[in-house]
């Protein structure tokens, strides 16, 4: 087997919190809300282009991990067009980021945090610094 790319990342959330977060990653992050196979359970899948990257699914009742439990997740990186404006939205959001330049790239991050706590980074290539 050879691993040639990644396919999508999944949060799974309860009802009320997976709606905040589709609106977030579809209004903050740029996501686009996009067809999703018919399963027996409520969710989102958000694409980027025409790849679903996130999915978002309802957790059942007392499925939900718990705030404490450890993990390693720190966060998942999405490349980006639209530095100045994407920086501009944050802040007229008041969405706290921290800012970072790749050594080397001049890659551009934006780091922030999505309405769960997930870590979010967005990369903006080294012509928009």
């Amino acid at each position: 087997m050879a691993t040639i790319g990644l396919n999508h990342y999944n949060l799974r959330a309860p009802r009320d919190l997976m709606e905040i977060l589709k609106v977030f990653y579809c209004d903050v992050v740029g996501l686009k809300q996009s067809e999703r196979p018919p399963f027996a359970f409520p969710g989102y899948w958000l694409y980027a282009g025409d790849a679903a990257v996130l999915h978002l699914t309802e957790a059942r009742p007392g499925e939900a991990r718990a705030a404490h439990a450890a993990s390693t997740f720190d966060h998942a990186a999405f490349t980006c067009t639209g530095l100045a404006a994407t920086q501009s939205r944050l802040e007229a959001m008041s969405i706290p980021f921290e800012r970072a330049v790749v050594p080397a790239t001049r890659c551009v991050q934006l780091f922030l945090q999505d309405p769960a706590g997930n870590g979010v980074e967005l990369n903006f290539p080294d012509g928009e610094a």
